[in-house]
């Protein structure tokens, strides 16, 4: 079976299976419009174990803000489409990468060192110093999650979604594809790029460790930065490898800390955010049936 990811967007949601992707998004008349494109096979190397995690993630970022401008344009109800503004597109994920750097990294980097020269331990034991570093960047990324679900405009991405996550349900659980047929689904699930995000960061305390304890502040940070890749690819396998045990006694264990983090992330949808989604996921895999086709003939 392919893969069925998806992602929310102001009023719309983008799903990607492996051979295409495609965004649904409902204007201000309730009419849903759709921009699909295929995806090209990436070279073997790009689809190696730990190498296809970091490609992944910023690929789907670069999706994403493609996605983003195509709902915002239709959401605003402008008549004429304009090309996609490329430049545009660069500097927003430009911009997001920056400020996540900024928010997760360098300020717990130095929040931590901050708290070393108060207590000596966390400043002379590696261990602990990045104990501390991870357990920062964590209240920090929850403390973000939960400001920005207060804003109106992001509450409704979170119901967005959580029909995203419906849709996938009934997918793999072979359910006819209605909205009154998803009512008892979760809008959680455990291959969701939210528990991916908890992941890298329980991941990153177990690699930065590795960053010598006598660098100094900048070289610890820098070196933070080259690893991300690593920790992508590390943290891509163990939510694959986790969901693929998520029946399991092990596997619930390993899903549930992201499950709960979903929480936070989506919100219960409506039938018409539901349909938004089924269509999306339909138009999306759409590629995946004409290869098949193909193939078959």
């Amino acid at each position: 079976m392919e893969s069925i990811g998806g992602q929310a967007v102001i009023e719309g949601v983008m799903m990607k299976t492996r051979r295409g992707w495609a965004v649904a998004v409902r204007d201000p008349r309730g009419e849903i419009h759709v921009r699909k494109e295929p995806l090209k096979e990436l070279p073997r190397f790009f689809r190696l174990p730990l190498v296809r995690g970091s490609i992944t993630l910023f690929h789907t970022l670069y999706l994403g803000m493609v996605a983003l401008e195509y709902s915002a344009t239709k959401a605003y109800d402008e008549e004429d489409e304009e090309p996609i503004n490329s430049t545009a597109i660069i500097w927003t994920i430009v911009l997001s990468i920056l400020m996540g750097i900024g928010l997760f990294i360098a300020l717990p980097l130095y929040a931590t060192k901050l708290i070393g020269l108060v207590l000596e331990p966390v400043s002379t034991s590696s261990v602990l110093f990045n104990l501390v570093d991870g357990v920062l960047r964590v209240f920090v990324f929850l403390l973000y999650v939960v400001l920005i679900g207060m804003w109106g405009e992001i509450r409704r991405v979170f119901e967005y979604h959580g029909a995203e996550h419906k849709v996938i349900h009934a997918h793999e659980d072979g359910r006819e594809m209605r909205a009154d047929a998803m009512e008892d689904l979760s809008p959680l699930h455990p291959r969701c790029g939210t528990s991916f995000l908890l992941i890298v960061m329980m991941i990153s305390i177990l690699v930065f460790s590795m960053i010598p304890q006598d660098w100094t502040l900048l070289w610890k940070f820098l070196a933070r930065i080259v690893l991300i890749p690593l920790i992508a690819g590390i943290s891509y396998e163990t939510l694959k490898g986790s969901a693929r045990i998520s029946g399991t006694t092990m596997g619930r264990m390993m899903v549930w800390p992201g499950l709960m983090l979903q929480r936070l992330t989506t919100r219960e949808p409506d039938a018409g955010q539901i349909q938004v989604a089924m269509r999306a996921f339909h138009e999306a895999r759409t590629f995946d049936r004409t290869d098949m086709e193909s193939t078959d003939a």
